[in-house]
C-alpha cells in the first residue's frame, strides 16, 4: 500500500499514526511512504507501481490524474474533493465552525472576523460555515480576502492581515483557517499594537501544540480528530481492497474539543458579576460545585445574576456548569485510560451510573462507545 501524505504538518502526522493503529489492530501491510510535499506532483514510480491501494490527500490536478490512471483503490484524505467518485475522508468543517463559534459567542463577542487561506477548500468551508453561524446568531461577521494580484511572502500576508485587523470593530473574536494563520494574526496585532485577547482574541485550528504555545500569546486551538482519520481512511481501502461494498463515500470526522490559552482568555463584557461567575464555573466546575455555590462567590440575587448570565452567555449557570464539567469528560475519555469511575471522580460527579446517564443525555452516546470511536 502507498501514502502519499506528506509529513510536514501535526494533522497529517495524526493520518498516518492512525493508519498505523489500524495497521495494528487488523493486518500488516507493505507500506510505501516516499518524500510528499502538499502540492507536489505526482512521483515518478507512481506509474509504474505495483501496489494493492493507495491512501492520498489529493490537493491538485496532476495527482489526481495519475491516481485515475493507476488502475487500484485509492481513498482521498484531502478536502479539494478532485475525484469526487472515491471514498473521501474529511474533517466536519461545520462542526470545526461551530466549535469556533460557540468558543466566542459564550465570551460575549458581538463582531467576528475569519481569517482564511484561499488555497484550500477546508478553508472556504470553514469561512462559509462560520459566517453563517456567527450572521445566524445575530451578529456581523468580517472575511479577509487576501490580495491574489501579487504572490505574497510571509511579511506581506502579515502586513495585509494587520491591515485588515485594525479596520475591525473592536472587541472583536477571529477565527483563523489553521494555527500558522492564527499565529499570523496574533504577529499582525503586535506589529499593529492591538492589545491580545482584550481587543482582539483568536482561535485556530489543529492544535499544533509546539506552534500554539510559541506565538505570543499562546493560541487557542481546537483539536482535530486526524488520528481517527486515518484509521477510518485505511478501514475504507481495506475494504476497497478486499473486493467489499463501501457504503458512504463521504465520511466527515467532527473535532475532539479544544485546548484554550492566552489569547481567547477573556470575556467581552463589562458586567463584572457575569465575569466573575464565567470564571469561577471554568476553574471550579469540576470540583462538583451547584450554582448555589456560584451565588455565594458572586453576591448577587439568582434572579439577576441569572438573568444577565443567560442574556450574555446563552446559557443557565446549571447548563454551564454542566457543559464545563462534559467538555473536561470528553477530553479524558479520548486522551487518557482512566476508568468511568476515576473521570466521575474527577470532572465533579457523584457517581459513575449518573455521570453516564448524562453523558448519554446531552451526546446522545454512551461514553464507552465515545471512547471507542474516538480514540481510534
Amino acid at each position: 500500500m502507498a501514502l502519499l501524505i506528506e509529513t510536514s504538518n501535526a494533522y497529517a502526522r495524526g493520518l498516518l499514526g492512525g493508519v498505523v493503529a489500524y495497521m495494528c489492530e487488523n493486518q500488516r501491510w507493505s507500506i510505501h511512504l516516499a518524500e510528499h510535499g502538499r502540492g507536489d506532483k505526482p512521483p515518478p514510480w507512481l506509474a509504474g507501481w505495483k501496489g494493492d491501494g493507495i491512501i492520498a490527500r489529493i490537493e491538485n490536478a496532476s495527482i489526481a490524474r495519475a491516481l485515475q490512471n493507476v488502475g487500484l483503490p485509492v481513498v482521498d484524505v484531502s478536502a479539494a474533493r478532485l475525484i469526487p467518485s472515491l471514498p473521501w475522508v474529511e474533517t466536519d468543517d461545520n462542526a470545526f465552525a461551530r466549535m469556533a463559534a460557540d468558543h466566542l459567542l459564550e465570551r460575549g463577542f458581538k463582531h467576528f472576523g475569519y481569517c482564511g487561506d484561499d488555497r484550500f477548500n477546508w478553508s472556504k468551508l470553514r469561512a462559509e460555515h462560520f459566517s453563517r453561524i456567527v450572521r445566524d446568531a445575530g451578529r456581523d461577521c468580517s472575511v479577509f480576502q487576501a490580495d491574489k494580484s501579487k504572490q505574497a511572502d510571509a511579511q506581506s500576508q502579515v502586513e495585509d492581515i494587520a491591515e485588515w485587523v485594525s479596520r475591525l470593530p473592536k472587541p472583536v473574536g477571529i477565527m483563523a483557517c489553521y494555527d500558522l494563520r492564527g499565529q499570523q494574526v496574533l504577529d499582525a496585532c503586535r506589529q499593529r499594537g492591538i492589545a491580545v485577547p482584550d481587543e482582539v482574541a483568536v482561535i485556530g485550528v489543529d492544535n499544533d501544540e509546539l506552534l500554539c504555545n510559541l506565538s505570543d500569546p499562546p493560541l487557542t486551538s481546537i483539536i482535530p480528530n486526524a488520528h481517527r482519520a486515518g484509521y477510518e481512511a485505511a478501514a475504507l481501502l481495506d475494504q476497497l481492497m478486499t473486493g467489499r461494498k463501501v457504503h458512504s463515500l463521504t465520511n466527515l470526522i467532527p473535532p475532539l474539543g479544544l485546548v484554550t490559552r492566552q489569547s481567547t482568555d477573556v470575556l467581552a463584557t463589562e458586567d463584572r458579576h457575569v465575569v466573575n461567575a464565567v470564571r469561577f464555573i471554568r476553574e471550579r466546575a469540576c470540583d462538583g460545585i451547584n450554582v448555589s455555590d456560584v451565588l455565594k462567590a458572586v453576591p448577587q440575587s439568582r434572579r439577576l445574576l441569572e438573568s444577565r448570565f443567560k442574556k450574555l452567555i446563552g446559557r443557565t449557570l446549571h447548563e454551564e456548569i454542566l457543559r464545563v464539567q462534559l467538555n473536561r469528560v470528553r477530553e479524558l475519555l479520548t486522551s487518557t485510560d482512566l476508568s468511568l469511575e476515576a473521570i466521575a471522580e474527577r470532572t465533579g460527579f457523584v457517581h459513575s451510573e449518573y455521570l453516564s446517564v448524562v453523558f448519554n443525555r446531552e451526546t446522545g452516546t454512551p461514553p464507552s462507545r465515545y471512547r471507542a470511536v474516538n480514540r481510534r
